[in-house]
């Protein structure tokens, strides 16, 4: 198995962890105000006015879907070259900035204007996606191997607590606009898109001051530009054919590219499948609050068990989890039971995407990191395609958005069933 790093016994760097973990912080903002809650409702109730519950429901699946595809294409090349040239952090930095800029112009579409919004969305969600690419890779380089887990987790922890402060604050502008001095819902909704837009650029700065760019070989960052991009396409070319060498690797990735589609469906799709059940908008806005707050805490503490029973058999449980929560979904008749699911889903969603990654890490070399998380947010963005556009036309071709969540449960399935076979130092 490949050591994350040289020097695995070195003591932990808190004034680097800290700050690395802190950009969670920055970018759950969006994946909570933007992602998960207020695009799935202005969508259908502002942006695609007049078009029916499962035509939204088709637009936003697809939108998802091609954004994904996009990240998808270019995150092991990116990952490679960003290797090569020492350029991690200065790649972070655009697509966050991109990120940004496309998230605060959300605010200013205009009611019917659904091609317009959904197309900010979909470069706002390219970069968000794009960061994370790189933001992942320098995991390897604030933390020691037998902390991988526990600062993995501090990431999701302070990401559930930030991310679901602002939520906090941006659910009290909707509900009472009047007093912000708002109209109403809908411009209540587009000024949260400025707040989660300031909020993700403050809390982006203490990872790009106090975080170091890691030290490469010195011979592949020199040159041209065009230099540094022929040999990360070089390096990369090697990796495709060498990752059979690294069968641990590989079939983690495998698995993670199938369960992963589930927990970013879940996450991405949960409104909208609420909205198409007819529950109330303030209920399911709620509910994504209450798993914010509930994250927060369950991250840290997957972390421990990651530590305890090893990051694999956490992940499974928390897997089981997920198939009964699809269930569940399926049967759910009132706006109550979508608050039990959101405690549920709170209780591991944190925890799976904390361990995944730091197990991820102790199967690479920390000398490719960058381009190894290339590829496993690759397979993170295919299966963000193979979701959302599963569940759309699902509800598009049989006008029964329930049959939809279902189809989830093979994900959690296979994917368990391929990391079972990755072998790890706490099996037998």
């Amino acid at each position: 198995m490949t050591q994350v790093s040289a020097d695995t016994d070195r003591s932990l760097n808190w004034k680097q962890a800290v700050p690395w973990a802190l950009y969670d912080w920055a970018n759950s903002a969006f994946a909570t105000s933007v992602m998960a809650a207020f695009v799935p409702v202005l969508n259908k109730e502002y942006w695609s006015a007049g078009a029916s519950q499962t035509v939204s429901s088709f637009r936003l699946g697809m939108t998802i879907a091609l954004a994904s595809l996009t990240v998808a294409v270019l995150a092991p090349a990116l990952g490679a070259i960003a290797d090569c040239g020492r350029a991690k952090k200065r790649f972070l930095l655009f697509f966050a900035g991109q990120g940004v800029v496309m998230t605060v112009a959300l605010h200013f579409v205009a009611q019917g204007n659904w091609a317009l919004g959904l197309t900010l969305y979909a470069l706002a969600l390219i970069g968000f996606s794009g960061a994370n690419i790189f933001y992942d890779s320098l995991l390897v380089n604030v933390a020691c191997e037998n902390k991988l887990d526990i600062v993995s987790a501090l990431g999701y922890a302070l990401g559930y607590l930030g991310g679901g402060t602002l939520f906090a604050l941006n659910v009290f502008m909707v509900l009472h606009p009047a007093t912000f001095g708002l109209a109403d819902k809908q411009e209540a909704v587009r000024w949260a898109f400025v707040t989660v837009g300031a909020w993700w650029a403050v809390f982006t700065i203490p990872l790009l001051v106090f975080v170091p760019e890691p030290k490469t070989d010195t011979t592949k960052g020199k040159g041209s530009s065009l230099d540094i991009i022929k040999a990360g396409l070089g390096q990369l070319w090697q990796t495709i054919h060498g990752i059979r060498q690294l069968k641990g690797a590989a079939l983690f990735l495998v698995g993670y590219w199938l369960y992963i589609d589930g927990v970013d469906t879940v996450v991405q799709m949960a409104v909208d499948y609420g909205q198409a059940l007819h529950f109330p908008t303030e209920d399911l806005i709620g509910a994504l609050l209450v798993t914010q707050f509930v994250g927060f805490p369950a991250a840290l503490v997957f972390g421990k068990l990651g530590e305890k029973l090893g990051a694999k058999t956490a992940i499974l449980i928390g897997l089981a989890v997920y198939v009964g929560v699809c269930v569940w979904g399926y049967f759910m008749q009132s706006p109550r039971e979508f608050y039990g699911l959101a405690v549920v889903v709170g209780l591991v969603q944190g925890g799976v995407q904390a361990l995944s990654r730091s197990l991820y890490a102790r199967l690479i070399p920390a000398d490719k990191a960058g381009e190894f998380f290339g590829f496993y947010n690759m397979l993170g963005k295919f299966a963000a395609i193979i979701g959302p556009a599963l569940m759309g036309l699902t509800a598009l071709l049989t006008d029964n958005s329930r049959i939809s969540i279902l189809a989830i449960i093979l994900l959690f399935v296979a994917g368990a069933a391929f990391l079972l076979r990755v072998q790890t130092n706490r099996d037998p």
